[in-house]
C-alpha cells in the first residue's frame, strides 16, 4: 500500500463548518454559475430574486410560499445545461450567446425567424447553414418544445435533489410557460401556471431587458407582454413598485449578492451541515456534467477516485470530504464555455483555446464566493497546472502546486482519458496508465499517480 511521505494541509470540514454561512449565501453564490451557462451579466437569477422579493411585497405573499418563491427565482436556471449541447448542434451557434440573445428579441413570429435566420450556423459555410435553417424551419415547434422540456424538467429534478417543496420544482419546471397559454412544455395559460413561475418569468424578461437597455427598456417590454407571455396583474404590481426608481437603483448595485443573502425570508430551515454541502455538491456537479453528453457522470467519478486517494494517503475523513467536494466541482468553470467549443471534434483554434482554458480561472472565481468552499477553490481551481510549469491557467510549477490539487489533477486526468470524448472514444485502462506514467514529474505528481493505481487495483479486486 502507498503512503503520504507528508501531512495535508485541507480545512477540516468541522472547522469550515465554524465559518458563519447560510444556504442563501452558498446557492446565491451557485447562481453565478447559473448566469454564465445563459449567456446572461453576472449576477442576473439574483437580480431576479430581488425583483421577485419587492413583487412579494406588493402583493403580501409571506410564509412557506415567500421563501419557496425567493429559491425558485434564484434557481430558475438549474436545469439550463442540459440543453446546451443541443441547442450549440441544432444552430451551429455558441449556445451562450444564442440563449443572451434570444431572450433579448420581441415577442411574434417573425421576430424569431428573423433571429433564427439571422443566427443558424454564423461563421459556418453556406450549405451547412441552409442545410440548419430548413430542419429548424420544418421542425421548428418540435425542437423548441424538446430543448424547453429537457430543460425545465431537468431543473425541476434537481431543485428535488437540492431538497426543496414540489412548489419550488414545480415553479422551475414551469418557467417557460405563458399566461395565454402559448408556452411551453405543457400548453398551460393562466393561474394554472404556478404563481412562481409567473413571477420568476417577469423577473427574468425584467432583468434581460434592464442588463440591456435600462429601466424605460424593461418597462415597455413587461408592458408589452402583459396578457400574452405575463399575468396583466403581476405586470401591474410590477409598474407600481417601478415608478420610484429604488428597484432600478438596486439593481444596479454592486453589492446585490449580500442585499439578497440579506433578505431570505424566514422558514423552517434547512441546516447546511455536511451531508446537505455533499448533497449540493453533487446537485451542482451533474448541472455541470449536463453540459456536454460526454461528460456524463465525470464529476461524481473524479469526486470518486479522488476520496479513494485521499484514504490510501491516511487523509483524515473529515478533510476527504472537503477535498471531494472541490473535486465534484472543479469543472464549474466550463459553465462559462460554448459548447460548440465543448464538443468540437477537431483540434481547437487559438481563441477557442483561450476560452477554454479560461474556465480553470472561473471555477476559482465562482467557488470563492461560497464561504464554506472559499478554502479549495484555488486547489480545484488549478487541476490543469502541470509540475512543469506549462499548464494553465497561472502556469504554475511544482514548487506551488498543492497535494490536493496534484490530487484532483491526477484523477481528472485519468477519467479524461478513460470516458468518450468528442474528439476520441474511451482509452482502455492499461492504456491510459501507460499514457499517464509518461507524464508523471511533468504533469502529474508520482505519489498521487501510484496512489491511484493502488486505488484502480483495490477497485477491481
Amino acid at each position: 500500500m502507498f503512503h503520504a511521505s507528508r501531512p495535508f494541509t485541507a480545512r477540516s470540514a468541522e472547522a469550515a463548518g465554524d465559518q458563519q454561512t447560510s444556504l442563501s449565501e452558498i446557492l446565491g453564490a451557485f447562481s453565478y454559475a447559473l448566469d454564465l451557462t445563459e449567456g446572461q451579466p453576472a449576477g442576473h437569477s439574483l437580480r431576479c430574486c430581488w425583483i421577485a422579493m419587492r413583487l412579494a411585497d406588493a402583493l403580501g405573499i409571506a410564509g412557506r410560499e415567500r421563501r419557496d418563491l425567493y429559491y425558485a427565482v434564484m434557481l430558475k436556471d438549474l436545469g439550463c445545461s442540459s440543453n446546451a449541447a443541443r441547442v450549440a448542434e441544432l444552430y451551429l451557434t455558441d449556445d451562450r450567446a444564442f440563449k443572451r440573445d434570444f431572450k433579448q428579441i420581441g415577442t411574434g413570429l417573425p421576430a424569431v425567424l428573423g433571429f433564427v435566420l439571422r443566427k443558424t450556423g454564423e461563421g459556418h459555410g453556406l450549405i451547412a447553414r441552409a442545410r440548419a435553417i430548413r430542419h429548424i424551419l420544418g421542425n421548428g415547434e418540435e425542437i423548441a418544445r424538446s430543448l424547453i422540456q429537457t430543460r425545465c424538467v431537468r431543473g425541476a429534478e434537481i431543485a428535488r435533489r437540492l431538497r426543496f417543496s414540489g412548489d419550488v420544482a414545480a415553479a422551475i419546471q414551469s418557467l417557460d410557460e405563458h399566461w395565454d397559454g402559448g408556452g411551453k412544455p405543457a400548453g398551460l395559460s393562466g393561474e394554472a401556471i404556478p404563481l412562481g413561475s409567473r413571477i420568476a418569468l417577469l423577473a427574468q424578461i425584467a432583468d434581460t431587458f434592464f442588463s440591456a437597455g435600462g429601466a424605460p427598456a424593461a418597462l415597455a417590454e413587461v408592458t408589452a407582454r402583459s396578457g400574452t407571455w405575463l399575468d396583466p396583474s403581476l405586470c401591474r404590481a410590477f409598474v407600481g413598485i417601478a415608478q420610484d426608481g429604488s428597484l432600478w437603483r438596486d439593481l444596479a448595485s454592486a453589492d446585490i449578492a449580500p442585499r439578497v443573502t440579506a433578505i431570505e425570508p424566514a422558514g423552517p430551515g434547512m441546516v447546511v451541515d455536511d451531508d446537505y454541502l455533499d448533497d449540493i455538491a453533487a446537485a451542482f456537479g451533474e448541472v455541470i456534467d449536463a453540459k456536454s453528453p460526454n461528460t456524463s457522470g465525470h464529476s461524481q467519478r473524479v469526486g470518486d477516485y479522488v476520496d479513494q486517494v485521499a484514504g490510501i494517503f491516511g487523509m483524515a475523513e473529515a478533510d476527504r470530504r472537503v477535498l471531494r467536494r472541490a473535486a465534484v466541482l472543479h469543472d464549474v468553470g466550463k459553465l462559462g464555455v460554448s459548447s460548440a467549443i465543448l464538443e468540437k471534434p477537431g483540434r481547437l483554434e487559438a481563441d477557442e483555446w483561450r476560452v477554454m482554458q479560461n474556465h480553470a480561472r472561473q471555477t476559482t472565481e465562482i467557488l470563492s464566493r461560497v464561504s464554506v468552499l472559499r478554502d479549495m477553490a484555488f486547489i480545484a481551481g488549478s487541476h490543469h497546472e502541470r509540475l512543469d510549469g506549462t499548464g494553465y491557467p497561472l502556469r504554475l510549477d511544482a514548487r506551488m502546486i498543492s497535494r490536493e490539487t496534484r490530487i484532483i489533477t491526477v484523477c481528472d486526468f485519468y477519467d479524461a482519458l478513460t470516458a468518450d470524448r468528442a474528439y476520441r472514444a474511451a482509452i482502455p485502462q492499461e492504456q491510459a496508465l501507460a499514457i499517464m506514467a509518461g507524464e508523471v514529474g511533468k504533469a502529474i505528481d508520482g505519489e498521487c499517480f501510484a496512489a491511484l493505481q493502488d486505488a484502480l487495483s483495490v477497485a477491481s479486486t
